[in-house]
């Protein structure tokens, strides 16, 4: 008995089943309590090592993903910014859009939640076993500074092309350069109906000819991102100070030209 144990857990180690081999002393006491059948025995331990590799996947891709955080759709707070249509959000989590290769595009001030509806549909994306890669603009820009230097640019492009979801947060927050206005339209133009991305920005889309430099160039992009794509417009206070208002550490500022 010591033998054929032995050479049962040798096989798990070979096969890698982890999972099963953790749990088959357990499982097997069960299911002699139980009274399972062989198939029963075999399909509780297939199943344990099935739902422990699936969870492994997700916590390599969610680490892949750069996520600056870890939240979900269904930590928003909808109450706290009625603009948003939740039902349109709802959808958007159920992924259809991924399989077209479709955008969404989240616009609004500071602070009212774009990164973190935005992550939260890369992480139903992750859950759902696709490849998502996050990553600023401010983030970008310094990374293909680098890439000219070390004439790396082509390769830049050629990895950002693969991930099922790009998410490009902070679009707007900083002006860019030539280099960065061509990468940027030739992303979006070797993506266009292959690779969704969902972008976050603070400038609406007629203030994005300011934020490339070059309103033929944001033109160009913005009618690929838009062709099959969904807008969401926020306009609402911010989630981070709200507390502060609450507290009355922060107030919000009266209207220019009213009486103080």
């Amino acid at each position: 008995m010591n033998l054929t144990y032995e050479r049962v857990q040798a096989h798990l180690d070979r096969l890698k089943l982890r999972r099963v081999a953790e749990l088959i002393d357990p499982i097997a006491e069960q299911a002699t309590r139980d009274k399972l059948s062989y198939l029963d025995f075999l399909d509780r331990l297939l199943d344990a090592e099935a739902e422990a590799r699936a969870e492994r996947r997700m916590v390599a891709k969610t680490r892949l993903a750069h996520f600056p955080f870890v939240k979900t759709i269904s930590d928003f707070d909808f109450s706290f910014q009625p603009t948003i249509d939740k039902k349109q959000v709802k959808e958007l989590a159920t992924l259809r859009f991924l399989a077209n290769g479709e955008n969404v595009i989240l616009l609004g001030p500071p602070g009212v939640g774009k990164t973190h509806l935005a992550v939260g549909l890369g992480m139903e994306a992750v859950a759902h076993g696709a490849n998502v890669y996050f990553i600023t603009i401010p983030e970008l820009l310094d990374q293909l500074s680098r890439d000219t230097q070390e004439n790396r640019v082509s390769e830049r492009l050629r990895s950002l092309r693969h991930p099922t979801l790009l998410i490009l947060d902070e679009m707007g927050y900083v002006p860019l350069d030539r280099v960065a206005t061509s990468f940027l339209f030739q992303l979006v133009s070797k993506r266009y109906t292959k690779g969704s991305i969902i972008i976050t920005s603070n400038k609406s889309y007629v203030e994005w000819g300011s934020v490339f430099g070059d309103d033929v160039a944001a033109a160009a992009i913005i009618d690929r991102l838009l062709h099959y794509s969904t807008t969401i417009n926020i306009r609402g206070e911010s989630y981070r100070l709200k507390d502060k208002k609450r507290a009355g550490v922060f107030a919000t500022p009266p209207p220019a030209g009213s009486a103080s």
